[in-house]
This record gives structure tokens, C-alpha cells and sequence, in this order.
């Protein structure tokens, strides 16, 4: 007795059930498919028959017109041959038409008016046109018809147009109406077995549906997150089994979650802090995770990213592919360019590999190397430069000194020419290295400014006057350069080291008189504004490219590299004017115009002075 309890409790029980529950529905679709195929066979035969009695109609009226006979002739004898053609409840309307589309007869009684005149039905008119039959389908007060529109060919086989056509009109709505009512048995049968088989089904379900809801509530549960409670075993059966293997199951990830979830927290927490960018993809290059840091240095949204192609977002080489990445693992440099500035990332890439050996992903490194390059790449032009400015008068100074060694000091006509060479390429080394030791004061911030309050005006002023009597003398009498003065009649005081500021303005003055043409105007202007006192220095000069403006202020730049060695400039004097400008928080630039001349701009912060203030207690 217990063998047999346990035997209906069993799953070996309830699956054949649920097979012959299953058994029944694919008879109910078994029948189903029977009547449809029963009225597409039925259609199909409908149809045959009726194509075959065109035919025989066909046969009998082609001798009729194919004649040259009257009209009158044909009618009457084609209205003989419809009378005895058979219609009954098929066929509603057969006609027959010559070859200009005009009816030559119908079976149709309350039709007679329209034989003799011309058909304007576009059916008619295709086949007349094809040569080809015409079937098709319509509904007509709720019932459907279907029409076949067939052409009268000639005996001779000619392909041309036809010599008339037979159009035939059926009812096809009683087929349908008998496959409907097959169709009424069969479900009527079918409802009964479903009532059946639910009624077996629900009895024999109750054992397993109640175990099964609450694995499923437990596993839905753990889906969520929560591995608490546990499912209630109801019996010793494969059901009760899969029921403990599932409470196994919860405590088993539970514990697994724990110490993944850990884990995650200590992956999220270092690469949040990392500064470097890290993208991790899965084995088809797809991104799964992505720090903020990448997102930063790529300029990309975190939800924008997640599942889409790694070299979709990294301007790599296009003929890179991913599977090359995976192979040669070769690290990279991109170029980001971010409103107008282009920063340089270094890509390292390394492949996420199992124990096994399958690949399963790619992690890449990104790192911001933008200042290192730069760094690098000044430091790199800086020694060159040094290192070329230094040796060219160094070369000289050896050679002309070998020349004297060499017997050159006896001539009393060279030798001195040949010292004052010395003594200029030294006087110019020593100028350079003299701009190269205040740079790196100012790079290192060691240069200290001695700040007094000076008359802006007078200190213009008297450099001006000052490159004045320079012009006057001998190097540059035939010039006939002349420097115009625009000042501000306004006293203006300001607080700078009037030395630096002195140097500042030397220089640019001196470059515009080196580059002016014989006969230039020099207009040096003093104005003010509400925050700041600008000195403007324009020649009319050849002026500067578009290209070499932003590179103008940079340590040992030239514009005319050949021209400004033999007027011995070093290329350092306008980055130091920058670096003092800007020590007295200031600004230089200049605007050019090519074959036009130059005008450089000092812009220094200036607060004005009330007339009624303190210095009227002095």
C-alpha cells in the first residue's frame, strides 16, 4: 500500500499526465490544421471545376467567334449555347465577350439589356490587353465571389490578342460555410476533452504546483537578493529533493555574494581613486567597466559606454582590430582633442586570461602623458637650442683664435679685426648665458622684483629718448629711422621694478628698430584703462606670419632665424620680457599684419590715484 501511495506521489506518476495533458493539445492543433487544409482543398477543388467548365464553354463559343459573322449571328448563337450552360448555386453570371470588349452574351436573365454594348469592368480590359487569365477574390453584401476572366485564344496558336473572352462569376461562400460547420463539430469536440483533461489536469496538479510556487517564490527571493527563509519540503520525492538542493543552493551563493561583493567594494574603491583611466572589456571588445578617470581624459558619459565597442571610443589607428590588441598587446598614444587643445593619452593594454587559457576581456590603461610629452619635448629643443647657440660663437672664436695660433696675430691689418670678433661672439655667449640664468631664477621662482611706484610717463619717456641719440649715431645715421610718441597726458604711477620693466621694453624697442626698413616709423604709445596702463610698440616692419605668433614668445624661437643671429639675438630676450610681465602679473602680446609691420602690447595692472587722495599730504 505504501509502494503504491508513494508511486502516485512520484514524478514517474505526474509527467505521464502531464504528457497525455500535452496529447491532447496537439490533437486540438492536429485539428486545427485538418480544416484548414480541408477548405484549401475544398477551395482548390471549387476552383478546378470551375476552370474546367469555362473550358468546355470556351471550346464551344471559340468556333462562334472566330467567324466573320454579324454581330446579330454571334449574339443569338452564343445566347443559345448559355442557355443550356449549367449555373445553379455556383455560378451567379457567366458572359462572353468579343475581342473589343463588347458582351456577346450572359446567363444572368436580368442582365439581357447590357448584351451588345461595350464592357467598362478593368478586368476585362487586362485580359484583353495580357492575353492572360484573371482570378481573383471579392466580397459582395456579405458574401464572398470569386470571378474568372479568361481569354478565347484562336485555333492557329497565334499569341496575339485574343479573339474574345469568357468571364464566369461563382458563389464560393457555401464552401466556406460547409467547412465552418466541420469545423463546429470539431471544437465542439475539442471543448469537451479540454474540460476533461483540465478537470484530470487540476486534480493531478495540486501535488506538484504548491511545492513548485514556493521554489519559485525562494528563487525569486535569491534573484533579488535576499537569501533568507527557506523552502518547505513536503515530501521525499524529486520535487522534495530539488526543494533542499535549492536551500543548499541559497546558503551556498549567499556565502559567495558576501565575499564577491567585498571584493567589488575594493576593486570600486581603487579604481575610483585611481588617477589613471582603466577599461575593462569582455572577449568581443565590449566595454563592462570604466572608471571615472577614463571617462574624464576621453570626455565620455558613464552611461553612454557600458556595452559598446572599445576602439569605438578610442581614436586609435583604423587599421587597428581588436583581435591585434589581444595578440600584440602594444602600447599606444592617442591624441584627444578638447577645445582646441590636444592632449596625448598613453593606451597600455593587457589580456584578461583564465587559468584554462581563454581569454575572456582586455584591460586598458589610459594616462594622461600630455605634460610629460611636453616637458620632455621643450627640454629635448632647449638643450638642442643651448647647444647650438653656444657652439656657433664658439666655432668662431676657435676658428679665428687658430688663425691667429696659426700666425694671423703678426698681421697688423686682420688681427685686430679678428680680436673684436673674439671679443663680440664672447660678448654674445655671455649675454646668453646671462638670459639663461635669469630664466631659471625665474623658473625656480628665485627672482625676486624690487617694486617702487614710477612715473609711467617719464620712464617711457626716457627710454625713447634714450633709443633717440642711439639713432644718431654712426651704425645708424644713413636709417633715417624715426620713433613717434603717443602719451597719455595723465600722470600715471605704478608699482614695478623699473630695471626689469626697462629691459622689457628695451627689447622690444631694439627688435622694432632691427626690423624696420631704412626710413620706418617706431610709434611707441602710453594709454590707460580702467584696470590697467598698456605700452604699445609698433614698426612697419615686414610683420610676423600667423603660424609663428603663438610660438613667438618661446625660448630661442626666430622668426627670421639667419637674420636675427647676424643682428646677434639670442631668441631668449622676448620669453624673458613674458616671464617679467607676467611676475608683474601682467600681459604681453602682439598683432601683426605680413608685409605691414608688427605691434607688441605690454598690458600692466594699474590702480588709479584720486587727485584729493594721500599723496596730497606729501
Amino acid at each position: 500500500m505504501q509502494k503504491v501511495k508513494r508511486f502516485f506521489r512520484s514524478i514517474q506518476f505526474k509527467i505521464p499526465m502531464l504528457f497525455i495533458f500535452m496529447l491532447m493539445i496537439s490533437l486540438q492543433l492536429i485539428v486545427a490544421n485538418f480544416l484548414r487544409q480541408l477548405e484549401t482543398q475544398m477551395i482548390s477543388n471549387f476552383q478546378e471545376q470551375i476552370q474546367l467548365q469555362v473550358g468546355f464553354l470556351k471550346n464551344s463559343v471559340q468556333p462562334i467567334v472566330s467567324k466573320d459573322d454579324k454581330d446579330e449571328v454571334k449574339i443569338a448563337e452564343i445566347s443559345k449555347i448559355l442557355q443550356d450552360y449549367p449555373t445553379g448555386s455556383s455560378i451567379v453570371e457567366a458572359r462572353v465577350l468579343d475581342s473589343q470588349g463588347y458582351i456577346l452574351g450572359t446567363t444572368n436573365q436580368s442582365q439581357q439589356s447590357v448584351v451588345g454594348t461595350r464592357t467598362t469592368e478593368a478586368d476585362a480590359q487586362q485580359v484583353l490587353l495580357t492575353n492572360t487569365v484573371y482570378a481573383y477574390n471579392f466580397t459582395e453584401h456579405d458574401t464572398r465571389y470569386w470571378k474568372i476572366v479568361s481569354p478565347i485564344s484562336s485555333t492557329s496558336g497565334n499569341s496575339g490578342n485574343p479573339l474574345g473572352i469568357i468571364s464566369v462569376t461563382t458563389n464560393i461562400e457555401s464552401r466556406y460555410t460547409q467547412v465552418k460547420d466541420i469545423g463546429v463539430i470539431f471544437v465542439s469536440s475539442s471543448l469537451i476533452a479540454i474540460i476533461l483533461v483540465i478537470i484530470i489536469t487540476f486534480l493531478i496538479s495540486q501535488g506538484i504546483t504548491k511545492p513548485i510556487a514556493e521554489m519559485k517564490k525562494q528563487t525569486e527571493k535569491i534573484a533579488e537578493g535576499n537569501y533568507t527563509g527557506e523552502v518547505k519540503i513536503y515530501s521525499d520525492d524529486e520535487i522534495g529533493q530539488l526543494g533542499q538542493a535549492i536551500n543548499d543552493l541559497s546558503f551556498k551563493i549567499k556565502e559567495a555574494q558576501e565575499s564577491t561583493e567585498s571584493e567589488r567594494q575594493r576593486l570600486d574603491s581603487v579604481l575610483r581613486h585611481m588617477s589613471d583611466g582603466v577599461i575593462a572589456t569582455d572577449r568581443r571588445g565590449r566595454i563592462v567597466i570604466m572608471n571615472t578617470a577614463a571617462l574624464d581624459i576621453l570626455n565620455l558619459k558613464s552611461e553612454k559606454v557600458i556595452g559598446i565597442p572599445l576602439l569605438s571610443i578610442l581614436p586609435l589607428d583604423e587599421k587597428v582590430t581588436f583581435r591585434e590588441l589581444l595578440e600584440t598587446q602594444q602600447e599606444r598614444l592617442i591624441h584627444i582633442e578638447e577645445d582646441g587643445e590636444d592632449s596625448i593619452v598613453q593606451c597600455e593594454f593587457s589580456v584578461i586570461q583564465r587559468e584554462s587559457g581563454f581569454i575572456s576581456g582586455l584591460v586598458c590603461v589610459l594616462t594622461d602623458v600630455t605634460e610629460q610629452q611636453k616637458i620632455d619635448r621643450e627640454r629635448r629643443n632647449f638643450v638642442s637650442n643651448v647647444s647650438h647657440e653656444l657652439r656657433t660663437p664658439l666655432t668662431s672664436i676657435k676658428s679665428y683664435t687658430e688663425a691667429l695660433v696659426d700666425g694671423a696675430w703678426e698681421n697688423k691689418e686682420i688681427a685686430p679685426g679678428f680680436l673684436k670678433v673674439i671679443e663680440t661672439e664672447t660678448d654674445r655667449m655671455m649675454r646668453m648665458i646671462t638670459d639663461l640664468l635669469n630664466l631659471s631664477r625665474m623658473d625656480q621662482n628665485r627672482l625676486a622684483l624690487e617694486k617702487e611706484f614710477i612715473n609711467m610717463n617719464e620712464l617711457v619717456l626716457h627710454i625713447v629718448n634714450r633709443f633717440e641719440m642711439v639713432l644718431q649715431s654712426e651704425p645708424y645715421r644713413d636709417k633715417n629711422y624715426r620713433i613717434l610718441t603717443d602719451i597719455t597726458q595723465r600722470d600715471l604711477w605704478v608699482e614695478l621694478d623699473q630695471d626689469k620693466i626697462t629691459q622689457v621694453l628695451d627689447n622690444i624697442i631694439n627688435n622694432a628698430i632691427k626690423y624696420s626698413p631704412d626710413g620706418g616709423r617706431i610709434i611707441v604709445r602710453l594709454m590707460e584703462t580702467h584696470t590697467d596702463i598698456i605700452v604699445s610698440v609698433s614698426d612697419e616692419g615686414l610683420g610676423i606670419s600667423r603660424k609663428d605668433i603663438p610660438h613667438l614668445f618661446d625660448r630661442f624661437y626666430r622668426v627670421d632665424k639667419a637674420r636675427s643671429r647676424a643682428m646677434g639675438g639670442s631668441g631668449l630676450g622676448l620669453a624673458i620680457a613674458q616671464e617679467v610681465v607676467q611676475l608683474h602679473g601682467g600681459k604681453i602680446w602682439v598683432n601683426s599684419i605680413e608685409n605691414k609691420g608688427s605691434t607688441f602690447f605690454v598690458s600692466l595692472p594699474y590702480i588709479p590715484f584720486e587727485e584729493d587722495g594721500e599723496w596730497d599730504e606729501f
